[in-house]
């Protein structure tokens, strides 16, 4: 099994003296921003990623968010050009880029860079991104979609063709042939994170491109992203393997699940109370209003797994520490055999070959943060990165 860590590179200062009522304000203003702050930030993850690159983590994965103290990766290509020089052989995964708000060849020059520079390593992901940011950039939501795909498909051409033209409805080309190119031939291996709209599970299936099935690790919601993922598959000549599925799992290691509980407990309530969506239209209701979402977005779910979607803002804003304690229960928090076993069968469930990892979510002390990348990195990494996944039970 491939073990990444995925860091969203939370804004290193608690903000809830900020919030009125359960939410920050939307747009933050200027004035409650200290740049002292976000370098400590930035040094601080860059340096625990030289320590995974130490370790033997086989990645780090970090996205793409905008106008919010939720994560300061507002270019995840800079931090990657940055990660490249300070580590060796840590796969570098952008996951990923947000293809409806950006000149698409701009964005296949500079992947193309970044896998020059880090001297083949680059994970290219690409999503289409969360409301917020489409309006933060004027993008029209109902417009997402196609341009993902057509952004999708200029990206392939420039990595992959001599010279290539292409004519577009948002975008246009004329004899263009970039230099320099990727390392990776016939270009870098591309994931796309899927919060488990069915459209984007279709262009995965008819590309071939590897997934991570669903934004919350619930057991049947993935299960019925991979089975509909691999009926996509099939439709067009590809077969599931365990190299199409990456999962994600939330783990604390500790010595006991009531003390994973106390200290990992408090950072895991701030995301989830302040910093989560931000700003952001979460509710799948108001998405298919705004045109984000399709009336058929999730028409392959079974009903029982219907909540798991449906962007609930409650949900996660009136969240508390017995909450918290009570889904401990089904994490791999606690002890390190614990945090192993329930990852390898949560991989083995779903098939999966490989596994995001976040151990800091919240804004977590940079000392409880490399704690944890070098406890698990020593008592529970070995053991996942030596297990081997077969195809789940699921893809059928």
């Amino acid at each position: 099994m491939n073990v990444f860590v995925f860091d969203l590179v939370p804004y290193d200062e608690n903000l809830d003296h900020l919030k009125a009522g359960r939410e920050l304000p939307w747009p933050l203003p200027r004035r409650h921003f200290k740049p002292e702050v976000a370098v400590r930030t930035y040094a601080e993850h860059l340096a625990a990623w030289a320590e995974m690159d130490r370790l033997g983590y086989d990645g780090v994965g970090f996205n793409e968010h905008h106008t919010s103290p939720y994560g300061l990766m507002n270019s995840p290509n800079l931090l990657a050009a940055s990660a490249a020089q300070r580590t060796t052989r840590l796969r570098l995964l952008i996951y990923g880029n947000l293809l409806p708000l950006h000149d698409p060849l701009r964005l296949a020059e500079e992947l193309a860079m970044l896998d020059c520079l880090s001297g083949g390593r680059i994970v290219s992901g690409f999503a289409r991104g969360i409301p917020r940011e489409h309006n933060v950039y004027r993008v029209p939501l109902r417009d997402s979609r196609a341009r993902f795909e057509e952004a999708w498909e200029i990206i392939s051409r420039a990595w992959t063709e001599e010279v290539f033209s292409y004519e577009g409805k948002f975008w246009s080309y004329e004899d263009v042939a970039i230099w320099p190119r990727p390392v990776q031939q016939p270009r870098p291996p591309v994931w796309v994170p899927v919060s488990g709209s069915k459209e984007t599970i279709e262009w995965a299936g008819r590309h071939d491109i590897p997934i991570t099935p669903g934004l919350v690790p619930t057991r049947g919601l993935r299960e019925d992203i991979i089975r509909y993922y691999a009926r996509c598959l099939a439709q067009h000549g590809h077969r599931l393997t365990p190299d199409h599925l990456i999962i994600q799992a939330s783990a604390y290691v500790a010595d006991s699940k009531a003390q994973a509980v106390k200290e990992a407990g408090p950072y895991t309530l701030y995301f989830n109370r302040t910093l989560f969506s931000h700003g952001n239209i979460s509710e799948a209701s108001l998405q298919k209003e705004a045109g984000y979402l399709s009336s058929s977005s999730f028409d392959y779910v079974r009903p029982e797994n219907l909540p798991a979607v449906s962007g609930a803002r409650e949900r996660y804003r009136e969240m508390t520490m017995d909450d918290i304690a009570r889904d401990a229960e089904h994490l791999p928090w606690g002890t390190p055999a614990e945090v192993r076993e329930r990852i390898i069968e949560a991989a083995d469930h779903a098939g999966a070959g490989t596994v995001l990892v976040n151990l800091n979510r919240g804004a977590m002390p940079q000392d409880m943060f490399l704690e944890q990348v070098r406890r698990f990195g020593a008592e529970v990494l070995p053991a996942l990165q030596a297990h081997r996944v077969s195809a789940g039970p699921h893809g059928s």
